[in-house]
């Protein structure tokens, strides 16, 4: 535990049951910070959660999780509302993760007798993995949650900016949600909160595994990557612990390459040789 943090401050996780988010609290226990976990899961991914619970536990600090769709507008005020109120006093919240992966994979345009995207599936995608972080930080605002020279970090993809099949619902998302972090850095420049899109490397996570085709992303990353190996949340979790000491505060509005520098390499030839 650091002098630093020594159980002052909390974390806040939005999606902190597993992969990203779960490496994040893991991290963030270690380096002094309470953890504050809001995930969604169903009876048989519990377990999982206890032993996450079970590690933070382990690193001396006091965590709290709440199992709840965070884009529920009245559960995630009753979830700030109950954390102004514990009865050891309020938690100077240092640290905003948002790490939601809930959404539909689906073309826009259907063929072959496939369903196509529907509106309702667009605006819950949207609303769930991007929407969702202004909200989460209105609030915490509104109710003098999040502290001055706060972190805030959104983890977005390279689907942002480029095409992969079915993903153009969370692609969207990714772009709003980046969007979001450049008005978020702006709007919070006043209190030295610094806002960062996070992305990762080719990482293999439950969420990765849900789009379609996704066993050649993680072929060709493993290939393309200068570290022949994929990112893993770990390393990410890692990156987000620099950022969160003294001075990383200045680094805001902008979007990190958490990738061992896969993203610069465009082609990998025969025998995986870069080109």
């Amino acid at each position: 535990m650091t002098e630093q943090n020594s159980g002052q401050y909390w974390a806040l996780i939005l999606g902190g049951s597993s992969g990203f988010g779960e490496a994040a609290a893991i991290q963030l226990a270690k380096d002094g910070y309470n953890i504050i976990g809001v995930h969604l899961d169903r009876q048989a991914t519990m377990p999982n959660v206890e032993r996450i619970k079970n590690e933070i536990a382990s690193a001396g600090v006091q965590s709290i999780f709440f199992n709840m769709n965070a884009a529920d507008e009245e559960r995630r005020r009753e979830v700030i509302a109950g954390l102004v109120k514990l009865p050891e006093g309020t938690p100077k919240i240092k640290v905003l993760m948002h790490s939601l992966a809930f959404g539909t994979l689906k073309a826009f345009i259907p063929q072959d007798g496939e369903q196509g995207l529907s509106k309702a599936q667009m605006e819950m995608t949207l609303d769930v993995m991007a929407h969702s972080l202004v909200y989460w930080t209105q609030d915490l605002i509104a109710a003098g949650l999040l502290l001055p020279k706060s972190r805030i970090f959104a983890m977005t993809s390279s689907g942002g900016s480029t095409v992969i099949p079915y993903y153009g619902a969370v692609s969207a998302a990714k772009a709003a949600l980046e969007s979001h972090v450049r008005q978020l850095s702006t709007e919070l420049g006043h209190l030295e909160i610094g806002v960062t899109a996070i992305l990762a490397g080719v990482t293999d996570t439950p969420a990765l595994r849900k789009i379609p085709g996704s066993l050649p992303m993680i072929n060709v990353a493993e290939r393309k990557n200068p570290r022949k190996r994929l990112t893993t949340p770990v390393d990410v979790a890692k990156v987000i612990s620099l950022i969160c000491k003294d001075g990383g505060e200045w680094i805001s509005g902008c979007i990190i390459h958490a990738d061992g520098g896969e993203d610069v390499v465009n082609y990998v030839g025969q025998g995986g040789q870069i080109v």
